[in-house]
């Protein structure tokens, strides 16, 4: 969410340029969403904050899509409440005795009800009316009851009234409700719809450091990139892919019909997810995410080809009984991943067909900012989406030793992302992408320590038995590839026994200014 700092900021700035407004109505028309973890700053510290805003954001601000609604209930951040000091916050006059729970803790609890119970309990008061609409609890409903059938209404809500109740009307009254509350603050709803809303800043999309290579060898991709574990942008990779030709919305529904492709939790159709990717609105849009994609439409499995970069597959010895490796990836602007690695201790290749992508990489031993992995790596807490991890947290690694990776990937790109390396990506446009996780020799003693880890029941992903993956993946290389484990380790050895020696020259010279010296 917003900062305190940062936006109190911008309110004094802005009341700099406009010099007749009154100071209190200027901070009430800026935008606000505090953190739950800061305080308001005192006012002595407000000449320092403006000090800051003029230094640091060089007239940058936060922009909310041309597109965007007005907030549907009138809900604002918290933080105004405190510039109205004869307001009182009506989410807790209308909780009553509820009022002391957190904001998220009574979704949680509104989250066991079914939809009459949602209807009636907004009737309630106007704070449950406000806390009954949220979408985010109508997604759910729909979702789980409605298992993918349903043609998306403009807002879950309406959704979910219009395929459980078709006789109804939703056309002629405003099932999702059009009454604007009075004083009500809350930062937790206020952040779902910012976040839908908001612009990319332009800094955030700037930085562009990763190595970026057109028509380079295999040696020396392995060499310089596979090897060392870095990652690097390709180009030219796809130039004889006819996906890159054929595949645009009218293509794919043609070709697939019927066919349904996993989307989150559901199926659904690709005309139906079009649909739905045209007009929703919200913080983490439904992500069209298939492995099954090419066995379901065999004509898309033959209008791609693998990068001659990652053609060495050994997860391919095990035939059907592999992990899930290959997906179709279709999102609207707005969706994507949050921080993750990919499973299984594998590497990646990810090709863009249509639209443009950011990708943020951080290598193995850094942890990025906002995210807690458990100490045994089964389960990582990001507990932000995208857009609020870019507003809360990606300033601050501009002063990182260890800076993350970044670009922009556009159609025709592919990027490789080594094993290990925390990404996060999100769709600037709406994309189609292809993606494959795979092992070569390079990465392949990583993935047998990873699949033979005395938790793998719960770390390994895409395959029934996590549990024997191991021992059919060695077994199978084994048999495959007689000899080829015991040379890895061999030269893994050797490797680390090389790193750790040192010459005679190496341990009396300084590399540094080429002189001499001792070391007694």
């Amino acid at each position: 969410m917003l900062s305190c700092r940062s936006l109190l900021s911008r309110a004094i700035k802005k009341k700099k340029k406009l010099k007749n407004k009154n100071k209190s109505k200027l901070r009430k028309r800026t935008i606000k969403s505090f953190s739950r973890k800061q305080e308001l700053p005192q006012p002595e510290e407000l000449e320092a904050i403006e000090e800051e805003t003029e230094e640091e954001e060089g007239g940058g601000g936060y922009n909310l899509k041309s597109s965007a609604p007005s907030n549907t209930h009138g809900v604002q951040p918290l933080g105004n409440l405190y510039f109205n000091p004869g307001s009182v916050n009506s989410r807790n006059t209308g909780l009553g005795n509820l009022q002391t729970l957190t904001d998220e803790l009574v979704i949680d609890v509104l989250g066991f009800l079914d939809a009459t119970q949602l209807g009636v309990l907004a009737t309630v008061s106007k704070s449950f009316y406000v806390f009954a609409n949220h979408e985010p609890l109508w997604r759910n409903l729909a979702l789980d009851n409605l298992k993918g059938e349903f043609m998306f209404n403009g807002s879950w809500k309406s959704t979910f009234v219009s395929a459980c109740y078709p006789s109804f009307d939703v056309g002629k009254v405003n099932v999702d409700g059009c009454l604007r509350v009075r004083d009500f603050y809350s930062d937790y709803l206020f952040q779902s719809w910012l976040c839908a809303n908001l612009e990319m800043k332009p800094e955030w999309l700037e930085r562009d450091n990763i190595a970026r290579k057109k028509c380079i060898s295999v040696e020396e991709f392995v060499s310089s990139f596979e090897e060392p574990n870095k990652p690097v942008l390709l180009e030219g990779c796809l130039d004889n892919w006819a996906a890159l030709k054929k595949w645009d919305r009218d293509y794919l529904v043609n070709v697939c019909g019927d066919v349904r492709f996993a989307v989150g939790p559901v199926e659904m159709k690709l005309e139906e997810y079009f649909r739905y990717s045209d007009s929703v609105r919200e913080e983490r849009p439904l992500y069209l995410f298939d492995p099954k994609f090419a066995d379901k439409v065999p004509t898309l499995g033959g209008e791609y080809e693998v990068p001659v970069y990652f053609r060495e597959d050994l997860f391919s010895v095990l035939g059907n009984e592999r992990p899930d490796y290959r997906w179709v990836i279709i999102g609207p602007a707005g969706s994507g991943s949050s921080f993750h690695m990919d499973p299984n201790s594998t590497s990646a290749w990810n090709a863009i067909i249509k639209g443009s992508k950011k990708w943020i990489l951080f290598p193995p031993d850094v942890v990025p900012p906002g995210v807690h992995p458990s100490s045994d790596g089964a389960e990582v807490a990001c507990p932000v989406s995208i857009m609020e991890w870019f507003m809360n947290f990606y300033g601050a690694t501009k002063n990182w030793k260890k800076r993350p990776i970044e670009c922009i990937c556009k159609a025709g790109e592919v990027i490789f992302v080594p094993n290990g390396w925390w990404h996060l990506v999100i769709n600037l446009e709406e994309s189609i992408a292809i993606t494959q996780n795979y092992v070569s020799r390079r990465n392949l003693l990583n993935v047998l320590d990873f699949l033979k880890r005395p938790n793998a029941s719960t770390l390994v992903s895409g395959t029934r038995d996590r549990i024997n993956l191991h021992d059919k993946f060695k077994n199978a290389i084994e048999i495959t590839f007689p000899g080829a484990i015991d040379q890895l380790v061999q030269e893994t050895e050797e490797k680390k026994a090389q790193e750790k020696k040192l010459s005679f020259w190496d341990s009396v010279s300084d590399s540094k200014v080429g002189a001499f010296k001792f070391s007694f």
